[in-house]
């Protein structure tokens, strides 16, 4: 990063113009099919990162006991709190095509009895990945064709989804309008098409990307059964960390029996219980598994989850908590 100082004619104030270098992406693919953020001040991860390291634990050792890690989800009971993330196109980036990182994550999720998640897929793609799966939610993005969201809400109801839902935070685009996707124009998300789309089907419908607690009640008033506490991995600039804002939300829809997960670099079983210890129900991991899922496949993907899985147990061991519904937010201290 090059800074050169300049001066206001007018004011005198020294002002600083930064020439952003381009950050090398760490994952393998073509260029953006992963999205590597600035790694600058603007850059949410950054923030999120940061305020994670900041929350520490007390010990609480007397009493404690090994926890039970099983977690109702929509009336249905999975063997943890960490969920697959709805990652998305993966079987695209490999060099090596007879792999299909997408169908590795499925078979994972059954095999591990957690909750998956899908993003954005075509419909073709998605009936694919659902022949074999476990437990799924399928996530899609604020097309601005509205009929195109009722079609795939309603297939992946019709495929028997556990809960379907959008990526409200996929609205803007970097360059200040709409977003396009896969050059599929996106459009605005109106209250009246979100409650819309939760009357689309039967099944819960998730609102992903809230990050306020404006956004956490009119997903509430506007039907929907759960939101995902996220900035989508630093989409917007300057976010506020998720578990930062998660505490004001949790109080706002106190008594709705609405489902919060939450996201947003949760890269260890440490972090994932802050999140749940700050009121989160259940984590999304994306990034966490990604390395191993794109390196490794299902066998180095199952690992990391077990290793999640016991740092999370650990973690649970050492404060006294002894299931999923015990999580209690005093151990945590904020530096």
């Amino acid at each position: 990063m090059i800074k050169m100082s300049k001066t206001d004619a007018n004011t005198g104030a020294s002002l600083m113009h930064e020439e952003k270098k381009e950050v090398a992406s760490p994952w393998p693919g073509p260029k953006g099919m992963i999205p590597v953020t600035s790694g600058q001040a603007d850059d949410a991860n950054l923030h999120n990162r940061a305020y994670l390291d900041s929350i520490l634990v007390e010990m609480r050792i007397i009493d404690a006991i090994k926890p039970n890690l099983t977690t109702e989800i929509f009336g249905r009971k999975y063997s943890s709190p960490l969920t697959l993330a709805a990652l998305s196109h993966l079987n695209k980036v490999l060099p090596d095509k007879s792999r299909k990182p997408m169908q590795e994550k499925v078979a994972v999720a059954k095999k591990m009895n957690v909750l998956n998640w899908i993003g954005m897929e075509s419909d073709e793609d998605y009936m694919e990945m659902e022949k074999d799966a476990g437990d799924m939610i399928r996530i899609v993005k604020p097309f601005a064709d509205h009929e195109r969201i009722i079609k795939e809400l309603q297939l992946a109801e019709k495929l028997g989804a556990v809960a379907v839902g959008m990526d409200i935070d996929h609205v803007p685009g970097e360059n200040g309008d709409y977003d396009v996707v896969d050059g599929i124009p996106l459009g605005p998300l109106t209250f009246a098409d979100l409650r819309r789309y939760v009357k689309a089907t039967k099944l819960p419908f998730v609102a992903k990307g809230v990050l306020s607690v404006r956004d956490a009640t009119k997903a509430r008033d506007a039907g929907a059964s759960a939101i995902v506490v996220s900035h989508h991995h630093g989409r917007i600039p300057f976010g506020v960390p998720p578990l930062k804002i998660l505490p004001e939300i949790k109080k706002a829809l106190k008594g709705s029996k609405m489902t919060i997960f939450v996201d947003g670099s949760l890269m260890s079983g440490y972090d994932a219980y802050k999140a749940l210890a700050l009121g989160a129900d259940a984590v999304l991991i994306g990034r966490g598994i990604l390395p191993e899922l794109l390196k490794d496949g299902q066998a180095g993907t199952e690992a990391k989850i077990k290793k999640l899985n016991e740092e999370l147990s650990q973690m649970m061991l050492y404060t006294g908590i002894p299931d999923t519904k015990s999580f209690d937010r005093s151990i945590l201290h904020f530096e």
